[in-house]
């Protein structure tokens, strides 16, 4: 199930259903020291509830060093097996990165066009995480032309009850009000399908942005949280029939459940 928002020029309309699937770009630690091997791992599906569908083979994995430089990890990915929400295999990616630099690292995977049935669309995901290694240093330069999150809000570091705020920009160069009055989504990721899973209101959070295309929300438990915007980009042809793109970033921060 999937909720969904539809652009129209700079306007948005919300159609909910139930919950949402979204592409998880999980390093093994939030912060780590210089030379530490850290381990990316790739799923698709409902973060929360920990219910996986074959994830989509990435169309790209860059990776933006403190300095600048951007790095290809496409070639590094691996496939592999892991359980998902029904009891059967699913396919999900990995890929390891040993930092060489002191500073923020900024992780960003891109997917083909996925196709949803239910909802007749396809929807194409820019995935961010960053990664930091000890020295506070980038962690506002979110890299790219393609529709990304900026932090307002330093993306480590973080405990329970944080509010948290970050600005969404669209592909290309930005503008103010492209996304003013969007809506956000916001779920926080469980290792394990849950016991009991509340209500779907409880599950994925919502705010709007503002008239500067910015937005807060609180990060109430540890674990890693992902913030979700979306907009119409086109149309795609699927057996002969044009259906709508829609275009997301999702943004992955980790709050952690004491000072360190």
């Amino acid at each position: 199930m999937l909720r969904y928002y539809l652009a129209l020029g700079l306007s948005f309309i919300c159609v909910a259903t139930a919950s949402s699937h979204f592409n998880m770009l999980l390093p093994s630690a939030a912060m780590v020291k210089k030379g530490d091997k850290v381990t990316f791992l790739y799923q698709f599906g409902h973060p929360f509830e920990h219910e996986l569908s074959d994830a989509p083979a990435p169309t790209k994995v860059e990776a933006t060093t403190p300095d600048g430089k951007s790095l290809d990890l496409t070639k590094t990915l691996e496939s592999f097996k892991t359980p998902g929400g029904d009891g059967k295999d699913v396919v999900a990616y990995r890929f390891n990165f040993t930092p060489e630099q002191r500073g923020d690292h900024w992780f960003v995977l891109t997917t083909p066009p996925i196709w949803f049935e239910e909802s007749e669309e396809f929807v194409r995901d820019v995935v961010q995480v960053p990664l930091h290694v000890q020295t506070q240093n980038g962690w506002e330069k979110a890299p790219g032309k393609q529709m990304r999150m900026t932090p307002l809000t330093r993306p480590y570091g973080l405990l329970p009850g944080v509010a948290f705020r970050a600005k969404v920009h669209p592909s290309g160069d930005a503008f103010p009000g492209t996304f003013a009055n969007a809506v956000v989504e916001i779920e926080r990721y469980n290792e394990q399908k849950p016991k009991n899973i509340p209500m779907d209101e409880f599950v994925t959070l919502k705010t709007l942005t503002d008239a500067n295309d910015a937005f807060t929300c609180t990060l109430a438990e540890p674990g890693w949280w992902c913030m979700t915007a979306q907009r119409t980009a086109g149309k795609a042809q699927r057996q002969g029939k044009e259906y709508p793109v829609r275009e997301r970033v999702t943004l992955w921060v980790h709050v952690d459940a004491k000072a360190r």
